[in-house]
């Protein structure tokens, strides 16, 4: 399968240093056992995601977004290789860029990685351990809260919660102090891989729904393919 570029698009402003790289438009990855991956790689399927064909069946006949369809057809929700590591970098990006928040995922993966027996490109480490995060997540240059956040979330992992495709870890994840519903969804969308995971609070989202010219009701008419829309809307603002 051809590699999408909407989904090298998405993928590259967040590749983290040290365990990704878009070079040529090619996107590789480090995964555990010291492994390095490109989307051709059957390893890498996760981040491939679902099949969109349904999704865009459904949301290519909703009025509202019908047009945004037709100029993305195929659009897929990016999933990934490692639902422990999405998370902790959806508690790391919370309320802050995403260059901001690559810069700091990657700091953690230089300080608590697992360095490669040698570098391949700019690839260095694989992603640390839960137990490794913890240790050091007090050391991160974020809020003291954040902090917090990440290493409860990192212990939490440690001690076997399992975020993988089709499973559950919603309602684990709020239970957890700092995680609200924004994180909760997206970690659902991309790990989880619920094809209906919904963010109205999303500033992109909002953004999306603006341009439009409709408001959250507007979802209703989109599930169970919400996380899909998620997709369409975060490109309604950068489309001409």
């Amino acid at each position: 399968m051809a590699v999408p570029p909407r989904l090298i698009a998405f993928l590259a402003p967040r590749a983290v240093p040290g365990i990704e790289e878009v070079v040529d438009g090619v996107y590789r990855r480090t995964i555990a056992g010291g492994r390095v991956i490109d989307l051709a790689d059957p390893a890498a399927a996760p981040i491939l995601g679902a099949d969109p064909a349904a999704a865009d069946a459904h949301l290519g006949r909703d009025p509202v977004l019908g047009a945004l369809v037709a100029r993305a057809p195929g659009l897929r929700v990016p999933g990934t290789v490692d639902g422990g590591e999405l998370a902790i970098r959806a508690v790391i990006g919370q309320q802050i860029s995403v260059a901001a928040a690559r810069t700091i995922a990657g700091r953690l993966v230089a300080v608590a990685g697992q360095p490669l027996a040698e570098p391949v490109g700019t690839l260095t480490h694989t992603w640390p351990t839960p137990e490794a995060i913890a240790e050091v997540a007090p050391t991160l240059p974020m809020p003291r809260s954040r902090r917090r956040t990440v290493a409860a979330l990192a212990q939490a992992l440690a001690g076997g919660l399992r975020l993988e495709r089709g499973g559950e870890g919603r309602e684990e994840l709020l239970a957890l102090p700092g995680i609200g519903p924004w994180t909760a969804e997206y970690v659902a969308m991309r790990a989880l891989g619920d094809p209906d995971a919904w963010m109205p609070t999303d500033l992109g989202v909002r953004h999306g729904l603006a341009r439009l010219g409709v408001g959250v009701e507007a979802a209703d008419a989109w599930r169970p393919y919400r996380a899909h829309a998620v997709m369409h809307l975060w490109s309604a603002p950068r489309d001409p």
